[in-house]
């Protein structure tokens, strides 16, 4: 199985009708704005039936189906689903995007919109939701496709509202990260990003990265801490672990067979840098996972439980 992961990073533009104060767009996937990207614009991002991984600043996570989050202005993000080469997911992407300088301006005469405020600076680091906050976002979102007019703002509003004031949050980045958002250092990040992405289950090595995108080795280290928030080595053992997480999960494949097909050559680090990632054994994670999936729920409940 690989992952497809476009080649090329950019600046994203975000066009937005003068009758319209916020674009929403259903998005199938892979398209060719599925890529580690930016925008002055902030990003509610719904994800209703797929899984895979989050890089929002230099945060990498796991996202299930459900998944709901809010990127602030010009922090670089991407949604990646592990695909085979010709398959496609109708509809992956639920994608509300507005300029909160907007709403800021139209503050001057409705001062009920002036709370927004702190919470786009909140937003800087990418938020995600969770619990009953996330299950009525989620409801907002839907509703929003059919509305209309100031029906369709009103909607709008309120799910700006219930996102602002819950406590059912993640932070996604961290304080520290501040990347270079020149086209030329996404665009090699990206390159990298993607052939990390395709080649898991190879041997990945620092020196070879760097004279794929024209560096020294101590340069593209710097570089890529820089722009991802994290050590080369740390960033592909994040991807790892979390395509480990999906396959004790998904398949009954053998634990040493997992860890050679994410790459590591060696089970005992394998299972010590998973259990410094998840505070638990493979072992015990797919366990507990199997679990999960086997005990009986109400359907309100399995309608929006994590893979």
């Amino acid at each position: 199985m690989s992952v497809m992961s476009p080649t090329v990073a950019r600046f994203e533009y975000v066009l937005t009708g003068a009758d319209e104060t916020f674009l929403w767009r259903r998005d199938d996937y892979p398209w060719e704005r599925n890529v580690w990207n930016f925008h002055p614009e902030v990003e509610i991002h719904y994800i209703p039936n797929a899984s895979g991984v989050v890089l929002a600043g230099d945060h990498v996570g796991a996202f299930t189906p459900g998944h709901i989050s809010l990127i602030g202005s010009n922090l670089p993000h991407d949604w990646v689903t592990p695909l085979g080469p010709d398959e496609r997911i109708p509809g992956r992407d639920i994608v509300i995007q507005f300029l909160p300088s907007k709403l800021e301006q139209a503050s001057a005469f409705l001062p009920e919109l002036a709370g927004l405020r702190d919470f786009f600076i909140r937003a800087q680091r990418g938020l995600s939701f969770k619990g009953l906050a996330r299950e009525k976002a989620e409801a907002l979102i839907l509703d929003m496709e059919f509305q209309t007019g100031s029906v369709r703002l009103s909607t709008f509003l309120s799910l700006l509202s219930l996102l602002r004031d819950t406590d059912e949050v993640d932070t996604l980045s961290s304080e520290a990260y501040v990347p270079d958002l020149s086209y030329g250092s996404l665009e090699a990040l990206q390159q990298v990003f993607a052939y990390i992405f395709a080649n898991l289950s190879e041997d990945i090595r620092l020196p070879d990265m760097a004279r794929m995108v024209g560096m020294s080795d101590s340069s593209f280290s710097r570089f890529f801490k820089k722009n991802s928030g994290n050590s080369f080595t740390d960033h592909v053992n994040k991807l790892r672990i979390w395509k480990a997480g999906q396959l004790l999960t998904d398949t009954s494949m053998p634990i040493t067979d997992i860890c050679f097909e994410v790459g590591y050559r060696n089970l005992s680090n394998f299972n010590r840098v998973f259990l410094r990632h998840h505070n638990l054994t493979p072992t015990r994670y797919r366990k507990l996972s199997t679990n999960r999936r086997t005990v009986p729920l109400p359907q309100t409940a399995t309608d929006h439980m994590p893979a």
